[in-house]
């Protein structure tokens, strides 16, 4: 089993900035991917930022120059650093990991996710 706990949501005021935070623990033999994702209130899940293995990073065009992602050095960590942030990022920010677990099978976890809310 593998378990995501995320953290680092609140409220923020626009143009204000938050940092989150997202620990992937239990079984895991490697990460291939780690990424951040939100779903607002009667919108379907969306891409925020991901983050490769090589490291390469794709992000969502509504929070490029804006949001940042990266891994902790220990491979166990994502984090996504969001500034300038608009009303219309509110949302439940969820994170995901994909990889294989010890027994060598893929998986792909998500955690229970955080929320940020952007409001004056």
């Amino acid at each position: 089993q593998v378990h995501l706990v995320e953290s680092g949501g609140g409220l923020v005021q626009p143009g204000g900035s938050l940092e989150l935070s997202c620990t992937a623990s239990g079984s895991i033999f490697s990460i291939n991917n780690m990424g951040w994702y939100r779903q607002a209130p009667g919108k379907e899940r969306e891409l925020v930022a991901r983050i490769s293995g090589g490291a390469s990073e794709e992000y969502a065009d509504s929070v490029k120059g804006r949001f940042t992602i990266s891994r902790g050095a220990v491979q166990n960590k994502v984090y996504l650093q969001m500034s300038n942030l608009k009303a219309e990022d509110t949302s439940v920010y969820l994170c995901n990991v994909a990889g294989y677990s010890t027994n060598f099978r893929p998986f792909n976890s998500w955690g229970q996710g955080t929320q940020v809310t952007v409001s004056s």
